[in-house]
């Protein structure tokens, strides 16, 4: 049996975002990207069992960071999608 450490869930209109790229460099492009959406903090970054980068940063939802997210505020439509074959 696989043991799940529990999650503390992250403040009312915030995300928890985690990226895993094969290099720093493809990691930081995609947390720049969310930062043009979204308000958010400081990343942190640590390296992965296989090599990879793994990053994580938390986003503000509430807070559009400039036309990015205001042009992700309008189209915002429901999610369909469920969790991908590793996640619970």
């Amino acid at each position: 049996m696989k043991y799940i450490e529990p999650q503390i869930l992250p403040s009312l209109g915030h995300a928890e975002v985690r990226i895993i790229a094969r290099t720093p460099e493809a990691a930081r492009a995609v947390a720049e990207a969310l930062r043009g959406c979204f308000a958010g903090t400081a990343e942190r970054s640590f390296p992965g069992l296989g090599g990879d980068t793994r990053l994580h940063l938390t986003v503000d939802t509430a807070v559009s960071a400039g036309p990015a997210g205001s042009r992700l505020a309008a189209g915002r439509s429901p999610a369909v999608a469920g969790a991908h074959s590793d996640e619970i």
